[in-house]
């Protein structure tokens, strides 16, 4: 469907992982859909990435260097010009508190990792308030 492609190429996406191998990983499983992906490699990037040019969709690492995903998600928070950001945790930490940490400051949906594509899928689009199939 080249016009489905079409459409959501509108919406850009930010991974954000220190890891390269899950930043490829997750890039090719939502490669397909067309959207415009960018990617960083640590909180930072993230950061400077949302100041460039905001992103609908933020796919977000915990466990990083320089600034870890609990604190990009309070920054962003804490920016009402950022607020139609939508964060979506991507991490092995998965302990309840860890997971209710995340939602409290301000994430919109948590997957644990290894990511099984159905629910990134699942996830994406309902973030986005989009049909993915």
């Amino acid at each position: 469907m080249a016009d489905s492609r079409q459409d959501l190429s509108r919406f850009s996406v930010l991974i954000v992982d220190d890891v390269p191998l899950n930043l490829t990983l997750v890039e090719k499983m939502i490669g397909r859909f067309g959207f415009d992906v960018r990617t960083a490699f640590n909180g930072l990037e993230c950061m400077k990435e949302v100041i460039a040019r905001q992103p609908d969709l933020i796919l977000l690492d915990i466990m990083m260097p320089f600034m870890d995903g609990f604190e990009v998600i309070a920054k962003i928070r804490e920016n009402p010009a950022w607020s139609g950001i939508r964060i979506v945790v991507l991490s092995a930490l998965n302990s309840n508190e860890d997971i209710v940490k995340a939602y409290n400051l301000g994430a919109n949906d948590f997957l644990s990792k290894p990511i099984l594509l159905s629910k990134l899928t699942h996830s994406i689009a309902t973030q986005l308030s989009i049909p993915l199939a």
